[in-house]
């Protein structure tokens, strides 16, 4: 297993805390391989299967990791693709990628998860009276 309890706690604390200020949706997937040539398409799969699109704003991002075969990607869907664009993916590969070639995968996804956040909240603030969480926390073991 990749993480501890204590650091599944962390992420999955990471996860709500991002979500109780934005209407936006985050969703860590981790596996030991990839059977795909590329992670991305593989974490396009996952989305799709999980159903995140259907979120109201089409604001969920699935981060995808596969341990032993030492891959990742990160998938946007529409809403906040539109807002962000590929600069910022391609940052948050950069720094997931530095803290995971460092063994330090809980603090990279911590960190990824809090940027992503930023963005989240400020393209898509929680309404006060109805921020329905559409997705469960926890990370999906595969």
């Amino acid at each position: 297993m990749l993480f501890t309890q204590e650091e599944e706690a962390r992420i999955q604390e990471a996860i709500r805390s991002v979500e109780q200020l934005t209407s936006g949706e985050v969703r860590l997937y981790v596996e030991d391989f990839c059977d795909r040539e590329h992670p991305v398409d593989r974490a396009s799969e996952l989305f799709q299967l999980f159903g995140m699109f259907n979120t109201r704003q089409r604001n969920a991002v699935l981060i995808y990791v596969a341990e032993k075969s030492r891959v990742f990607a990160i998938w946007g869907d529409s809403g906040i693709h539109q807002r962000v664009g590929f600069q910022f993916w391609d940052a948050e590969k950069e720094l997931l990628k530095t803290h995971l070639q460092k063994e330090q995968a809980c603090t990279g996804i911590c960190l990824v998860i809090a940027q992503i956040g930023d963005q989240l909240k400020q393209n898509f603030p929680a309404d006060p009276d109805d921020n329905e969480n559409e997705l469960p926390d926890e990370i999906i073991y595969g």
